[in-house]
């Protein structure tokens, strides 16, 4: 990645000159049964660890040549919510889903961003407040932890999209063993938000770090995510 040009900064870059792509997320959230917001949050992550790491994602698989033209420009993700008979046309389209405690997300390959599929262009994106029952536990000793800003209030569904980002940068920043190690290992992540000291200090870190380019409920150049992965340390 050329220096300066990263995919989530909100000053503009070579990237915004190439056509634009969007990674769509599906988050079912039936009226009776709703995801706990950290799970739908490590679904998502792992939904997007799950999506670069297909083999239909690389080298010449299907969806290789839309994922690396998505890479090539602002990294951008779009969660959407479904249940009921929604959810089951989203599950028809060509895409994975993944499952956590009580959540399940479905991803797909990217789209234009005004080229949505109909089944999913008309999905909301508002409504996704999500809450924990309970409060988060620590996470697992050696597990890669995506550390959510306590400043910026999110709806899950932003959240989510953020976890996506924060799991994405850290996923480019290993080799290819250790991607492999992580993959292998089901992807296991946990997001959590720590307090406002630990969160300066995790910022000047040197971890990957999520400034969101500011396309929606943020603003501009606000740091959301650092991406805690042990390798990385």
């Amino acid at each position: 990645m050329p220096p300066g040009d990263s995919p989530f900064q909100h000053s503009a870059t070579a990237r915004d000159h190439a056509p634009q792509f969007v990674l769509p997320l599906v988050v079912r959230i039936e009226r009776d049964a709703p995801p706990a917001r950290t799970d739908a949050l490590e679904t998502a992550a792992r939904a997007v660890l799950v999506m670069l790491s297909d083999s239909r994602s690389l080298g010449d698989g299907e969806w290789a040549q839309v994922m690396r033209d998505w890479q090539d420009a602002r990294i951008r993700k779009v969660v959407r919510r479904a249940r009921g008979g929604e959810w089951r046309k989203a599950e028809a389209l060509p895409g994975i889903t993944v499952t956590g405690k009580s959540a399940e997300v479905r991803v797909f390959p990217p789209v234009p961003l005004d080229g949505w599929p109909k089944e999913l262009a008309k999905l909301q994106v508002s409504g996704t407040d999500l809450d924990d029952p309970e409060p988060p536990v620590d996470a697992d000793p050696g597990v890669p932890v995506l550390w959510m800003s306590p400043d910026v209030d999110m709806s899950a569904g932003k959240a989510m999209a953020q976890a996506g980002h924060g799991a994405q940068l850290a996923w480019w920043e290993l080799s290819d063993e250790e991607r492999a190690a992580w993959r292998d290992a089901g992807f296991p992540v946990a997001v959590r938000t720590p307090g406002r000291d630990p969160w300066r200090e995790l910022v000047g870190s040197g971890l990957p770090l999520v400034r969101d380019a500011g396309f929606t409920e943020i603003a501009p150049g606000s740091c959301t995510v650092v991406a805690d992965h042990p390798a990385l340390r």
